[in-house]
Formats: C-alpha cells, sequence, structure tokens
C-alpha cells in the first residue's frame, strides 16, 4: 500500500515537471503563431496560449497542496501568482476581437512580475523545509529575484527582461526536469 502512495507521488511530481516544459512550450509556440496576420494561425496561437493557461493553473494548484503543507500563506501566494500569470498571458486572445486592442507585452510583463514575486517564497519554503536541495531553492530565489526586476523594468520602458530572465527561465527549466527524474521531497503533493 505505502509503494502504491509512493509511485503516485513521484507520478504527481513528474506531471508538475512535465507541465512547466509544457508552458514553455504551448506559450512560446502560441505566441509566435497568434502574432500572424493568417486568421488560422491566429486561432491556433490563441488555442496554445489558453493552453498554456490550463496547464499554469494546475501547476499553481498542484504546487500549492504541497507548500501549504509547511505554509498555507506561501500556498496561496503561489496559487494567487499563477491565477493572475494565467489571466494575463490569457488576455493576448482578445486581440481576435477586432474591436480590442488589448498590448500584447504588458500583459505577459506583468504575469511574469506576479510570477517572480510569487514564486520567491514558493523557492524559500523548498528550502527551508528542505524539498528540494538546498543550491536549487537558493538558485530559484535569486532566478526569480532577478527576473521580476527585468520585467519591471520593462513597465518602465527599459528593455532588460531578454536580459534577466535567463537565470529564472533556466531555474524552471532545470526544476523541471528535477522533479521528472527525480521527483525529490515535491512528491508529498
Amino acid at each position: 500500500m505505502e509503494q502504491i502512495s509512493s509511485l503516485k507521488k513521484i507520478q504527481k511530481a513528474r506531471t508538475i515537471g512535465s507541465f512547466f516544459l509544457l508552458a514553455f512550450l504551448l506559450y512560446g509556440i502560441g505566441r509566435n503563431i497568434f502574432e500572424s496576420e493568417t486568421l488560422t494561425e491566429k486561432y491556433t496561437g490563441a488555442l496554445l496560449i489558453i493552453a498554456n493557461s490550463i496547464i499554469v493553473l494546475l501547476i499553481g494548484i498542484f504546487l500549492r497542496k504541497t507548500l501549504q503543507k509547511h505554509n498555507v500563506l506561501v500556498g496561496n501566494i503561489y496559487l494567487f501568482s499563477r491565477v493572475f500569470e494565467a489571466i494575463a498571458l490569457a488576455s493576448v486572445v482578445l486581440n481576435i476581437i477586432p474591436t480590442v486592442n488589448v498590448s500584447l507585452d504588458y500583459g505577459y510583463f506583468l504575469a511574469m512580475i506576479v510570477l517572480g514575486i510569487g514564486s520567491i517564497p514558493m523557492c524559500f519554503i523548498l528550502l527551508e523545509h528542505k524539498i528540494i536541495p538546498k543550491w536549487l531553492a537558493i538558485w530559484g530565489m535569486i532566478g526569480y529575484a532577478v527576473f521580476t526586476f527585468g520585467f519591471l523594468m520593462e513597465l518602465f520602458g527599459k528593455e532588460w527582461s531578454m536580459y534577466l530572465l535567463g537565470l529564472g527561465g533556466l531555474w524552471e527549466i532545470y526544476f523541471a526536469i528535477w522533479l521528472i527524474i527525480k521527483g525529490g521531497k515535491i512528491t508529498t503533493c
């Protein structure tokens, strides 16, 4: 019985890791296709962006369960950041409506700022409770802080995000792969 429970926990960790990677692909490809002038491609891109938002919500829901076992407030903050991210990223699809003109960038910038702010305490809880390796949690906190600052500067007209998102973006990719391969204590989801 315990072995079945352990296998389910490992599968959940792998699912979360897969969702992190899938979100990158769905939004990246979807946003690129969405900017096409062809209506069919625009609709396809919109569907991929909406699929990304669903995956982002699921990441928030699944990780919230783990985080709340250690800190209810941080679990809720992380979920809120993922809900906000999902809505802000999906807002771009409103541009399908001819009379609507939503900025393709501001929704993205705001989504990334809120994600970064909500992910720093998440990484702290992962560190404090030794859920992931210490170096990985510290990398996440620093990466998200730098990442957030870069996107905050975008709101002030400074095009810094592309230079400062690497550390946080690479952390998400590494964290995802780590979850898929190792699982670690995150399997308490």
